[in-house]
């Protein structure tokens, strides 16, 4: 039988994620594995992952904001935020902190309600004021050891669905999203 959602997670870092109300995302690194594919023309393809896709629809469910900060700017990652309606958008970056900064202005919150999960050293801009900061395994070593959780799932293999898993069993919205998707 399978381990339930809620004992996966530490009840330090539910509890830190209680009051969580937007979660900003890197994507290289995190929704990818951190690959990039080019050609002779020019990066081309992005690999995705569905159970992070559909985490997107979870939180939105909850209540829960999404930002996505990313450093790179492609069509590929342009197309398929458009597909998930994700809109809060803030592409080719270099100053995470500001980003997240104007991000949670712009939606009325704060760093004490903001979780932020990534992958390298520009992300720790966004993840160190962040009252929950998260990070896939294969992290830079600075990134793990600033995360307050780290996935279990490989980045592009579900570490952005876990994020969204550990913030839905914390504010109390998954068992009532599961039950909806699976009446």
């Amino acid at each position: 039988m399978a381990t339930p959602i809620g004992a996966r997670f530490e009840g330090s870092v539910l509890a830190r994620a209680r009051d969580v109300r937007v979660l900003l995302t890197d994507i290289d690194g995190v929704w990818t594995d951190g690959g990039l594919w080019f050609d002779s023309h020019g990066e081309h393809l992005k690999r995705f992952h569905t159970l992070d896709g559909h985490g997107v629809g979870l939180l939105a469910a909850a209540g829960v904001a999404l930002v996505v900060i990313s450093g790179r700017d492609s069509a590929p990652l342009r197309h398929r935020l458009q597909a998930l309606q994700v809109t809060r958008v803030h592409l080719g970056v270099t100053d995470k902190r500001l980003a997240g900064e104007q991000a949670l202005a712009a939606l009325g919150m704060s760093w004490s309600v903001a979780a932020a999960i990534g992958d390298d050293w520009p992300d720790l801009a966004m993840m160190r004021p962040a009252t929950l900061a998260m990070a896939p395994p294969g992290a830079h070593a600075e990134v793990l050891a600033c995360a307050h959780h780290v996935c279990r799932a490989p980045a592009g293999a579900g570490a952005f669905r876990e994020a969204c898993d550990l913030i839905l069993t914390a504010i109390g919205a998954y068992d009532r999203l599961l039950k909806e998707a699976a009446p």
